[in-house]
């Protein structure tokens, strides 16, 4: 079991910026997944893998390719109080799920 964090390469995130959204992007995936996954999860460390892509477009893709696998996949909108403009597709949370499902999809894709 694990979970991926895809995150837009092209917003050049501030550290903090990028910590903040990669957090909301777990969460919300966690919140939408199934209880049993996520104790399943839970019970095997909770692993997460960040991961790039490069832009809106590709984020949005991956995002197309996780539901039509039946993954949970959150996508975050920043509401623009500081580093981006409102309404920002900043990351994309996929999961938790069974590795080898994620893997189909994101195995390519370099980490941050």
């Amino acid at each position: 079991m694990k979970q991926v964090i895809l995150v837009r390469a092209d917003l050049n995130l501030p550290k903090g910026k990028l910590a903040a959204q990669v957090a909301h992007a777990s969460v919300e995936s966690v919140l939408k997944s199934s209880k049993s996954k996520v104790e399943e999860w839970h019970s095997e460390g909770m692993k997460k893998v960040v991961l790039e892509v490069k832009d809106e477009a590709e984020l949005k893709k991956y995002q197309r390719l996780a539901k039509a696998e039946k993954l949970v996949a959150s996508l975050i909108t920043d509401a623009g109080h500081t580093v981006v403009e409102p309404g920002t597709v900043t990351c994309l949370g996929i999961g938790p799920d069974d590795e080898e499902k994620i893997d189909k999809i994101t195995g390519k894709l370099k980490m941050i």
